[in-house]
């Protein structure tokens, strides 16, 4: 198998953008989230009509590490714009108050959705993790998304298990964030996760933890010996 690779941008404008999403198909990114928390005015026909690899939209809050700092109704009429002009995946919170209504939204427009739930303080246990799973899964997530911070080697052997246990039923994105999670970012897809997060080049990370994508596509490499 070939590990699906999602590479994270966080961009200010749509050159910035148009010239990260050209880098990123160079890279041969499977997947591009373009983090939209502080885009100033995207154009995203634009941005959709650059690239065939799927776009994602990701406008987080501070309360979800974000810099997004305008209404709900901003953020999600930003969401809603990307996925109307060529996005095919539009990034949604577990804890939003409208989700199964956004979701139904997306739906009419044959946008998949992705429902995320992070913990930035500590790892999860594989209990709570099957609760999120479950309330991901009757949300009506087309991707679930589970993502927690590891503090020793033992909480990503945790979500490996969970992702080995749990991919077959649903299309799942799970590992830990933080310099100790790096080992379940690079090995979640060899379990089973619909795919993995990396950066651009080493100091383009939008999160804790990333690896880049070259160093992600060496190390595949070096596994399939």
């Amino acid at each position: 198998m070939t590990p699906n690779i999602c590479v994270s941008v966080k961009p200010k404008t749509n050159k910035e953008a148009l010239a990260l999403i050209e880098k990123a198909e160079a890279a041969k990114a499977d997947f591009i989230e373009i983090r939209l928390d502080n885009f100033e005015t995207p154009k995203f026909s634009d941005l959709s009509a650059s690239t065939k690899i799927p776009l994602i939209a990701t406008n987080k809050l501070p309360s979800e590490r974000g810099s997004f700092t305008g209404t709900q109704i901003q953020h999600w009429q930003t969401l809603i714009d990307a996925a109307k002009n060529g996005f095919q995946y539009v990034d949604l919170d577990l804890t939003n108050l409208k989700l199964k209504e956004q979701i139904s939204d997306l739906k009419e427009l044959n946008v998949k959705t992705i429902v995320s739930f992070h913990k930035f303080d500590g790892a999860f246990n594989t209990q709570e993790m099957h609760r999120i799973l479950n309330e991901e899964k009757s949300s009506g997530a087309d991707v679930c998304k589970i993502i927690s911070t590891a503090k020793n080697t033992q909480d990503n052997l945790t979500v490996l298990n969970f992702i080995s246990e749990n991919a077959a039923k649903t299309h799942l994105v799970c590992f830990c964030m933080g310099e100790q999670g790096r080992i379940s970012r690079l090995l979640s897809p060899v379990f089973g996760a619909f795919f993995t997060f990396a950066a651009l080049e080493q100091g383009s990370e939008t999160a804790p933890g990333q690896i880049s994508i070259n160093d992600m596509r060496t190390a595949y490499s070096l596994l399939r010996q």
